[in-house]
């Protein structure tokens, strides 16, 4: 290796101090496409009963209405990647940007129940779009150094969205009197909760034109000149930035393009290492986290707890969610990925039995009895907290890891396509299954917890310190 090249490689480990404000800025303005990802994910929570109403629908049309969001994210999600190299991952920010103000709008201001399910794929696939660009652009713009916490942006971002439309939701709903069909800027709330989403949607929009381009589609575009004042803007100084350019276009003509065919083989269709991965994201779904953000207000509801109340209960397991975030992001690189998910996978257990349990008394006077109600809500916390402190973080860190360089494109793609269909799953069930027996459907979710923790233990290989090409 020659010393200039050196020089390049040691410089892209750090960001001068002057620099670094403006490489967080970059970074925080492209999560904001997580933020919204968070954000327009739940707020549906605080529409969910109003909507049912309106509309005059069933349990099972209902969870169509809700659940149809994860169509467009499927679809967002597997095409965002090959949308970014073509056109830029700015341009496909602002697309996305358009994508959720209009599906904003649309979802506020509906005409019939198929054009809100319309908007609700529109803002699918803008969501499907934020998990590819986002993270992949950090990681473009991001110094070797601060990668990782960088990284880490996304993903605060998700939760932070989350637990935003649930503040904001509960205000809306406190602002009409406690009804979400009250009267609200001449709307009814429920379509205010919706609506409200056009401003962080103009403000990622906004954001989007005050960052570079990455410098890694600039070279692919032949736009060189453009790419080494990007790579000044957040590179030390002291940078060759004709080396470091020569070393990215160098790294990308080596970069083996992985491809469906490659992931076929060793056993039933799959190579077995992207079964496991794709197990993962379905045990990361199927013990039911996603009832907690799209049903909870509903689920409060029905068992008794006031509107107003069911709303802020809503709000304070999305604040459990960021604090269990922050724990995962400390601890996921200091005891390793698969400890981290065994304690997940066993704290969730306790929080569902715990439920469950709660849920199987009769309603007296439609209200839980007093000590099931608090030692449900209770459950409910705990049940998130340990899924954020674990499986949350640990399965995306996981699967970025795992899969062999020459699979990996590829296996993540069909890896994050297993985990909308199971998340799919999950939410349009849930209506109908809720109203058969809840207490059996939190059972049948605490039996998912528990038998991940033998998948984790006979099949997950932990990644914690070692380098991706010795993942083969």
């Amino acid at each position: 290796m020659t010393s200039t090249a050196q020089a390049s490689r040691s410089g892209a480990r750090g960001a001068h101090p002057e620099h670094l404000a403006h490489v967080v800025f970059i970074a925080a303005a492209a999560a904001m496409g997580g933020f919204l990802f968070g954000y327009d994910s739940a707020v549906i929570n605080g529409a969910v009963e109003a909507v049912r109403d309106r509309y005059d629908i069933g349990s099972a049309a209902l969870a169509q209405v809700i659940a149809i969001a994860l169509i467009g994210c499927a679809v967002g999600a597997a095409t965002a990647g090959r949308t970014a190299d073509r056109i830029g991952r700015i341009r496909s920010m602002q697309i996305a940007a358009v994508l959720f103000t209009i599906s904003a709008v649309g979802s506020a201001l509906p005409f019939a129940l198929w054009d809100l399910a319309l908007w609700r794929v529109v803002g699918g696939f803008a969501i499907g779009m934020a998990s590819v660009i986002g993270p992949a652009y950090i990681a473009e713009v991001a110094p070797a150094a601060y990668r990782g916490r960088l990284g880490s942006f996304q993903q605060a971002a998700i939760v932070v969205g989350i637990a935003v439309s649930q503040l904001v939701n509960w205000g809306i709903l406190n602002a009409a009197g406690g009804d979400q069909r009250g009267k609200l800027l001449g709307l009814e709330a429920w379509q205010v909760m919706l609506g409200v989403m056009v401003v962080p949607a103009v403000l990622y929009g906004l954001l989007s034109f005050a960052i570079p381009e990455s410098p890694r589609f600039l070279i692919s575009a032949g736009k060189e000149a453009r790419a080494r004042e990007v790579l000044a803007e957040i590179e030390d100084e002291d940078v060759d930035l004709d080396a470091r350019v020569a070393e990215i276009e160098l790294a990308m003509k080596s970069e083996h393009k992985s491809a469906f065919k490659d992931l076929l083989g060793g056993g039933f269709l799959f190579k077995p290492i992207v079964w496991i991965g794709i197990g993962l994201s379905v045990f990361q779904q199927f013990v039911g986290i996603n009832v907690a953000f799209y049903y909870s207000s509903t689920l409060w509801q029905s068992v008794g707890v006031d509107p107003s109340e069911s709303f802020f209960y809503s709000f304070t397991t999305s604040i459990i969610n960021i604090l269990g975030t922050v724990i995962a992001m400390i601890f996921v690189d200091r005891i390793g990925r698969r400890p981290l998910a065994v304690i997940g996978s066993v704290g969730m257990v306790v929080g569902l039995a715990l439920e469950a349990w709660a849920f199987s008394y009769d309603l007296v006077d439609g209200r839980l009895p007093a000590a099931q109600g608090w030692i449900a809500l209770i459950a409910a916390h705990v049940f998130v907290l340990f899924f954020a402190l674990s499986w949350g973080v640990v399965v995306w860190v996981m699967l970025g890891e795992m899969f062999p360089n020459k699979l990996r494109a590829a296996a993540l793609g069909v890896a994050a396509s297993a985990q909308w269909i199971a998340n799919w799953a999950i939410t349009a069930s849930f209506p109908s299954l809720a109203d058969w027996n809840l207490s059996v459907t939190y059972v049948i979710y605490a039996v998912f917890a528990a038998l991940s923790v033998p998948f984790v233990l006979r099949f997950v290989k932990e990644t914690k310190g070692k380098t991706l090409e010795e993942m083969g």
